[in-house]
């Protein structure tokens, strides 16, 4: 059996370990952040371009480069400032939305989409065609 002064011991012991592994996380996510930095490039927003957003939040007056990792791959990118003035006012994206992957890893995911479409599609023309087979006796 332990005294209280032991486990205390073990408790400062055991919470010691945790924040050195948190501060050994954030020391590591400190330098990919500092691998991704580059000069802050800037854009003015066109307020009018941005109407079709309905939020309480105040709109944004100009872009600045946004460094994310991407979610399939994990490397480290740069949503640039013009890329995203084309999504937020030329393709109407939603002001709260981000990029979260790479070109790479978003062409993938395009490519994916389209083919998993054209099998559905074809799946239903299949149904379709069994179903008037069915009907014509």
């Amino acid at each position: 059996m332990k005294s209280a002064k032991q486990k205390r011991t073990e408790i400062r012991i055991k919470g010691e370990k945790r924040s050195r592994k948190q501060s050994e996380k954030l020391a590591k996510a400190d330098t990919t952040a500092k691998l991704t930095k580059r000069p802050i490039n800037v854009v003015a927003a066109n307020v009018e371009a941005l109407a079709h957003n309905n939020t309480y939040g105040p709109l944004p007056l100009f872009y600045v480069d946004n460094p994310f990792v991407c979610r399939e791959c994990g490397k480290a990118e740069v949503w640039t400032a013009t890329q995203q003035k084309w999504w937020y006012e030329v393709a109407k994206g939603h002001i709260d939305s981000n990029a979260v992957r790479c070109r790479a890893c978003r062409r993938k995911e395009q490519q994916r989409r389209a083919e998993a479409r054209r099998v559905h599609m074809e799946g239903l023309a299949q149904k379709k065609q069994v179903q008037q087979q069915h009907r014509a006796p």
